[in-house]
């Protein structure tokens, strides 16, 4: 009844457990291998799994995944990537809900995602959606941007178990994907949209998007695994300003004007910092004096 696709490039430290996750639930196993030059493909075919060859196209990666659609050959698809299990508890709600014959088209999944070797339950890793399960001649890849859906014909619902998602094991596979992968796929979008970029946004857009997770977001409910993500994340801001400041031509701006456009932001920064942690500081007290007074400094910071 169900066509599992996994889409696996050099994962033969995953590949098993993946499989082994769904082994007993998919009643056809499909792998497509983006060219690995490890032992992904044997371990795929020793377990049972059917293998398709073909090129790592990582800028692609996504649409890729619609050749392992059109192999499928079952009623519904469940499309996988290497580093990612089913429950027991998924498994059992995906099999109640596809059985009803229902009109719905389409699910989205929540996805656990491990980091660091924790489970990151704020800002943007939970619940982390994803729309992986749909009928057959209903859902493909329609763009090759980073984190854009499965687009499916019909009605969609959410299932409330999620599936795991092992997503970064280390910092350096976090900065090489984020290097190699996604910014230079955004970057693209940008440059073809025809977006510029003002030189003030390499110092406004980081510090808008480490704001944004790890206060409006929650990242710091997260801990200090909240902070190093939130950090991260502005450092992939700064990346993709840069590589759209490559793309521009490397042009100039003044000593002056960068100095003095520099000190102002900087100074805005800190007042919207302060603005943030006041906000925390309010919603955790229980004090009521307290939380008059971290209201009355939001208020100060906002004037």
């Amino acid at each position: 009844m169900i066509s599992v696709v996994i889409s696996a490039y050099n994962e033969e430290q995953n590949i098993k457990d993946c499989i082994e996750s769904i082994r007993d639930f998919a009643t056809e196993i499909i792998v497509l291998d983006n060219s690995s030059i490890d032992k992904t493909a044997d371990i795929a075919k020793k377990m049972g799994a059917k293998v398709y060859k073909q090129d790592n196209d990582v800028k692609k990666i996504d649409l890729q995944k619609n050749y392992g659609f059109e192999k499928a050959t079952q009623d519904w698809i469940l499309s996988l990537d290497a580093d990612e299990r089913l429950s027991p508890e998924l498994i059992k709600e995906i099999e109640s809900e596809i059985s009803k014959n229902s009109k719905i088209a389409g699910y989205w999944i929540p996805r656990k995602n491990i980091i660091f070797n924790k489970w990151i339950r704020h800002s943007i890793w939970w619940p982390d959606y994803q729309l992986r399960l749909f009928r057959k001649g209903k859902g493909k890849f329609l763009q090759a941007t980073v984190h854009v859906p499965i687009e499916v014909k019909g009605d969609t619902r959410h299932l409330s178990e999620p599936m795991i998602h092992q997503s970064y094991n280390s910092i350096s596979q976090f900065v090489n994907r984020m290097n190699n992968i996604y910014t230079d796929v955004e970057v693209d979008e940008i440059v073809k949209s025809g977006k510029k970029y003002a030189w003030i946004d390499s110092i406004r857009l980081p510090a808008s998007d480490f704001l944004k997770t790890f206060f409006l977001q929650k990242g710091y409910r997260d801990g200090l695994h909240g902070l190093i993500l939130s950090m991260l994340q502005s450092f992939y801001m700064f990346l993709v300003f840069a590589k759209v400041w490559e793309k521009q031509g490397y042009y100039e701006k003044s000593e002056k004007e960068v100095v003095k456009g520099f000190a102002k932001e900087v100074a805005n920064i800190g007042s919207q910092g302060k603005f943030w942690i006041y906000t925390v500081m309010q919603n955790d007290t229980r004090n009521p004096i307290k939380k008059v007074f971290y209201m009355f400094s939001k208020k100060m910071e906002n004037v």
